[in-house]
């Protein structure tokens, strides 16, 4: 970090090495994990009752990283008809009212998978033979607090964007 860097460019960068580094472990985990149950059935006729659940986990692990990862450059798929037509402002206005959607969309995504995860734990579920469910599934009400907060950031950089003064050609 030189002198010119902001602590918070720092983090940045430390989060989105961290987020790569995440999906990247999960990645090669999910890829040796179901080649090792394939020889294991297929040579040795046998393999693990867990992998197959373990394996779902990770998909859902790797897809929460995913939309993490995507929202932190706005880089989710999205329907940019009103952009060609709009001038700045009105470009800015559409981004801010989209990210804001998409923040709230999250946020209530968020919401109600929190209220799975504590079912799940007031119920007592388990996984993988014995494993509590709850903290597995935490992904789901974390990851997507995480990106409504990161839209929520996207939708007030873009209202600032709004607001500076236009250069005049």
């Amino acid at each position: 970090m030189t002198e010119q860097d902001p602590p918070l460019n720092a983090l940045e960068r430390i989060g989105k090495t961290l987020e790569d580094a995440i999906m990247v472990v999960l990645l090669v985990g999910m890829i040796l994990l179901a080649a090792g149950q394939i020889i294991l059935r297929n040579v040795f006729d046998l393999g693990f009752i867990w992998t197959d659940e373990l394996l779902r986990l990770l998909v859902l692990w790797l897809a929460v990283a995913g939309g993490v990862a995507a929202s932190r450059m706005d880089r989710h798929i999205s329907l940019s008809l009103l952009d060609r037509f709009l001038p700045a402002r009105g470009q800015h206005a559409v981004k801010m009212l989209t990210h804001l959607f998409t923040a709230a969309v999250c946020a209530l995504i968020a919401w109600f998978s929190l209220a799975f995860v504590l079912t799940s734990r007031e119920f007592g579920d388990t996984l993988l033979g014995g494993v509590p469910a709850w903290p597995l599934q935490a992904v789901m009400p974390l990851g997507f607090a995480l990106i409504a907060w990161r839209y929520s950031i996207l939708a007030v950089r873009e209202m600032m964007a709004a607001l500076r003064p236009q250069a005049r050609p």
